[in-house]
């Protein structure tokens, strides 16, 4: 049978690399399903790594690779596709959030011919109000920029060894995961699944966060955010152009009186919106300086397990 590899990203697990290895492993063996797991340490602060190096010469199909630092969650995904052997793989995260048995629902649907298998939230789970608002913001934001609906997606997803070896070869440094596997194209179809509790520990997404995470995804997929400063020039345009013609008439008609407060009003919104589309620009520019440089997504530091040495 076809050989399965399972990417898991991992940054301050230390109490679930073992549950969640021990799960897949369960699963999939029931089914005869030849399967590895490269688990990448996304610079931990915890024992994450130690871990992952003791699991790796307890189980033959443990695999692992760590950062030099925390390059985040996008370059670790990358990380373990660079590194993955099996003839699909697949990505999901270490809390078992995302259900180990759809795993074998989405092995069966590749063996019929399809080449990447999303994994679509039937549900969120259990989040906080705060929380939901502000991924239900997220996702709305997101979406809109990159023409993708991301409202179900989820980084839960297998892909085939070719749509690996596509999305290795694209040259850019900063790349959104859950878009690109979507941009590649190639066979496609969806599976749903419940979001689970977290086996340990607490989520390391905060609400901060997510807001950085979609500034910097949609602006490395995307450049809607450029059009808001056109959409926004066009807009004080026909703005310009009104006042401009009421101005002219109260000269004609000789009723023209200056207007402190207007021009102060004008002055102030005018001013933030340039300001706005400055660093909207220049946000753009400073991508632009980080793809030139060509710096690696990552540095490895370390690997463990025989199916990780390059």
């Amino acid at each position: 049978m076809k050989n399965m590899s399972v990417v898991i990203p991992a940054y301050n697990e230390e109490k679930s690399i073992c549950r969640v290895a021990e799960t897949i492993n369960e699963v999939l063996n029931k089914e005869n399903i030849p399967f590895d797991i490269v688990f990448v340490n996304d610079g931990s602060k915890d024992s994450t790594w130690q871990e992952i190096c003791k699991l790796s010469k307890e189980k033959s199909y443990v695999n692992g690779v760590c950062f030099s630092r925390n390059f985040g969650k996008e370059s670790a995904i990358f990380a373990g596709l660079q590194y993955a052997k099996g003839d699909c793989v697949v990505v999901m995260d270490a809390d078992l959030q995302h259900p180990p048995e759809i795993l074998i629902q989405m092995y069966n649907l590749w063996l019929q011919g399809y080449e990447v298998i999303e994994g679509i939230k039937s549900s969120r789970g259990k989040e906080s109000l705060i929380y939901k608002l502000g991924a239900k913001s997220f996702y709305k934001i997101i979406s809109s920029a990159t023409g993708i609906n991301m409202s179900t997606s989820s980084d839960f997803k297998l892909m085939d060894r070719k749509v690996i070896n596509t999305i290795i070869e694209l040259p850019e440094r900063h790349m959104f995961f859950r878009a690109i596997s979507s941009w590649v194209g190639y066979k496609a179809t969806s599976v749903e699944f419940e979001v689970q509790e977290r086996f340990e520990g607490k989520s390391k997404w905060s609400f901060l966060s997510l807001v950085k995470y979609a500034i910097r995804n949609i602006t490395s997929f995307s450049t809607a955010p450029m059009q808001i400063v056109t959409g926004c020039g066009i807009i004080f345009f026909f703005f310009a152009i009104i006042i401009g013609v009421r101005a002219i008439y109260q000269y004609i008609v000789g009723s023209a009186l200056g207007g402190f407060t207007t021009v102060i009003l004008l002055l102030l919104i005018i001013g933030a919106v340039t300001m706005l589309s400055l660093g909207i620009i220049g946000y753009y520019i400073s991508k632009i300086y980080e793809e030139v440089k060509r710096r690696p997504r990552y540095i490895i530091s370390k690997t463990a397990g025989e199916k990780t040495e390059k």
